[in-house]
């Protein structure tokens, strides 16, 4: 006999709709999977006959086709143990084909029977509903990020329980899960910026950086705060829509690290990468299927590179692309996969390798390491980042006064007031912030008036600045008004803009 059952694959941070076909017919016993299945499919044999066993269901001794369509698409996880054994039982006639019908399954299967979760369940589920399907049938830990997705979501705990499912013997109470009063509970336990004592001049450009999302190097001597006031960043930032979580949700989900019975990600991330990490970890990949890397699972959060020049200079010129396009491809040997990668980048770097330079301590650093050092950062890159802002030492006796700074609730709210007050603009375009302004409408949307476009036109000539520099610095000047309040950009808002790239003054220009 012949069964049809769905269940899904990821690919990528996607999920792909799978038709798994189960055939029983005489021959020598064997179970034998096609459709480009990968290691751990192909163990689902063994995976498949000792759970049916131990479940008390009969193992037929035939031979046994299972075929995954469509069969040209490579596939991975353990995700089809579950569909693979309901199609067993179906296909040698132990529980009816209708049961099937309408319904995904997903899951992985232990020896005793019982149902584990897998990666990727809000995108099976998802999967499901653009293929027409009606229910999902999944682990319990995976039932509530599945029901994500807008359908009935049916938790099993065993192999049993799925085979009641199948046989109408039992009525499970689907699971539901409300994604917009989950974003309503949000809760922040990072660092506050009043904590952080003086640094107004970084907590000025921490509040611009979250206002328009734009990239941000900090350069400062050792112990001068340059981490803290990147770990309190995401606690100025404004909070996720339901669209940025579901997107999150997704990349972290096919991550796997998710925790379990967590349904949906409310926090924008933060991640913070060793110096030492990898040009596949850093943008994704790794042999054989590729794997989301760090500047994904920032996705609509921060990324912060701490020691910035000491992470290897293929790792950083793996940004230069990802910081202008918002997403990155990766290419394997098996496969191509883009993977979004819109975030912040937070930097920080100490002024050279003893990090004394410029300091009231003498810098013992040799005029040839310095250079080294410094050119471990390319002009193309530095070109890509937004804000420079040099960070000083504080002085003791502030670091043992009272804290006296604005709250990051505070600044929160005043970022908060700069995106509403620009979300015309961004809704028209499909843009989240300022930084994300795509070129063809900048010049409309940060136009400078007569008396201030010669100020940016003597600033470029005078310092020598790019074509993406001037753009940025448009973008940056944008979000200042935004944060004013105002409707068009004044010198003010211009000359702070060229602060942050170049060491000037009003009268300069």
């Amino acid at each position: 006999m012949l069964a049809r059952a769905w269940g899904a694959v990821l690919s990528g941070v996607d999920a792909i709709p799978v038709r798994v076909e189960v055939d029983i017919g005489s021959g020598l016993p064997a179970f034998s999977i096609v459709g480009l299945p990968d290691s751990t499919i192909q163990e689902a044999r063994d995976r498949v006959r000792g759970a049916l066993t131990n479940s008390g269901e009969q193992y037929p001794m035939v031979r046994i086709t299972a075929n995954l369509a469509p069969s040209d698409l490579r596939k991975q996880g353990a995700g089809l143990d579950l569909v693979l054994a309901l199609g067993i039982a179906v296909a040698n006639e132990q529980a009816p084909p209708d049961g099937l019908t309408g319904r995904l399954f997903c899951g992985e299967l232990g020896l005793a029977g019982d149902v584990r979760p897998v990666r990727g369940a809000l995108q099976a589920a998802e999967a499901a509903r653009s293929a027409g399907l009606k229910e999902i049938v999944c682990a319990p830990s995976n039932a509530r990020e599945a029901a994500l997705a807008g359908l009935p979501v049916l938790p099993v705990a065993t192999l049993k329980d799925a085979l009641d499912v199948v046989r109408d013997r039992v009525r499970l109470a689907p699971v539901v899960e409300d994604a917009e009063a989950l974003l309503h509970t949000t809760v922040y336990s990072g660092p506050d910026l009043a904590q952080i004592r003086d640094q107004d001049h970084a907590k000025r450009a921490f509040e611009i950086a979250a206002a328009g999302g734009h990239n941000i190097l900090l350069s400062g001597p050792p112990g001068s705060g340059k981490t803290l006031l990147a770990r309190a960043l995401p606690g100025i930032l404004p909070p996720m829509t339901l669209t940025e979580a579901l997107e999150v949700t997704r990349i972290h989900s096919a991550a796997g690290l998710l925790f379990p019975g967590e349904s949906l990600i409310r926090t924008r991330p933060f991640r913070a990468p060793h110096h030492g990490t990898s040009a596949s970890g850093m943008v994704g990949g790794g042999s054989g299927f590729t794997k989301p890397g760090e500047i994904t699972l920032a996705h609509r959060g921060v990324l912060m590179m701490d020691e910035f020049p000491e992470f290897p200079r293929s790792v950083l010129e793996s940004l230069r692309q990802p910081l202008e396009d918002g997403f990155v491809t990766v290419t394997r040997s098996r496969e191509t996969k883009s993977y979004p990668a819109r975030f912040m980048l937070v930097a920080a770097m100490n002024p050279c390798p003893c990090g004394h330079a410029g300091t009231e301590r003498p810098c013992r650093c040799p005029p040839r390491t310095l250079e080294i050092y410094r050119q471990r950062l390319s002009g193309p890159l530095l070109d890509r980042i937004d804000m420079h802002v040099p960070v000083g030492r504080v002085e003791t006796k502030r670091l043992l006064s009272e804290t006296d700074g604005t709250r990051s609730a505070v600044v929160r709210e005043r970022v908060e007031r700069a995106r509403t007050f620009g979300r015309g603009r961004h809704d028209t375009l499909g843009v989240t912030c300022n930084a994300e302004i795509p070129l063809g409408k900048l010049i409309e949307l940060c136009a400078l008036d007569e008396a201030t476009a010669p100020i940016l036109t003597r600033a470029a000539n005078r310092y020598g600045l790019s074509a993406r520099t001037v753009h940025r610095v448009l973008r940056l000047a944008r979000t200042i008004a935004d944060l004013d309040g105002a409707e068009s950009i004044s010198k003010a808002h211009l000359h702070e803009s060229l602060t942050y790239r170049v060491v000037t003054k009003d009268a300069d220009l």
